[in-house]
């Protein structure tokens, strides 16, 4: 009789193997699997029950996410509040991590790791080289079906730039507001006027 390998050893009777990220479950990751899965750092999403794991982000993206967070608790209403990378939870199959986002206070006070997407009033991605796609075409889209009525996209590649989105409710697609340089200038969901210098870190490369 040969001893299996370290690493091939068979869980015991009754038990299911733990869930390896590299192969998927039958029919698809769930976020069911998520809440299974040990915390290790990596932010983790589902795309209609395909996950993705994002890679470790910048220095230059979390410095805007820092300072964005901070501006936008400088001016919150106390019926919102703010925060950054937690779950929203569209449904089973799909789950994705903004990098800064505006919950309902009554959904904050719950302390939870996840949202629901009536609970949310912005959304905010970051655009990175991994994420172009997903930030500015699926996840939008996304958010749009999901009825969260605020979404915004920063970009960095020339300078950096705030786009402004608005829900169009009947059409289920979001309709852009504006698209910031200098100030960020917008009356929903709150008024807000913020300075892009605010946001941009010391080592962004300027535009040419």
């Amino acid at each position: 009789m040969t001893a299996a390998p370290i690493g091939d050893v068979p869980p015991p009777v009754g038990e299911l193997p733990p869930p390896r990220a590299d192969i998927p479950p039958p029919g698809g990751w769930t976020v069911d699997d998520l809440d299974a899965a040990p915390p290790d750092g990596h932010r983790r999403e589902i795309l209609d029950g395909v996950l993705i794991v994002s890679p470790t982000p910048t220095n230059v993206h979390q410095t805007i996410a820092l300072r964005l967070g901070s501006a936008l608790e400088e001016s919150c209403p106390d019926r919102f509040d703010v925060t950054q990378a937690v779950e929203v939870r569209i449904n089973r199959r799909r789950s994705f991590v903004p990098d800064v986002l505006v919950t309902t206070a009554e959904a904050a006070r719950r302390g939870s790791a996840r949202f629901e997407p009536r609970e949310v009033v912005l959304v905010v991605e970051i655009v990175s080289a991994g994420s172009q796609s997903m930030d500015r075409v699926l996840k939008p889209a996304l958010y749009a079906q999901a009825g969260i009525p605020h979404f915004w996209r920063v970009e960095t590649e020339c300078g950096l730039t705030v786009h402004t989105y608005t829900l169009d409710a009947p059409r289920e697609s979001y309709a852009e507001t504006g698209a910031w340089t200098d100030v960020v200038d917008v009356a929903e969901p709150w008024p807000i006027k913020l300075p892009t210098s605010r946001l941009t870190p010391r080592f962004l490369t300027p535009p040419e």
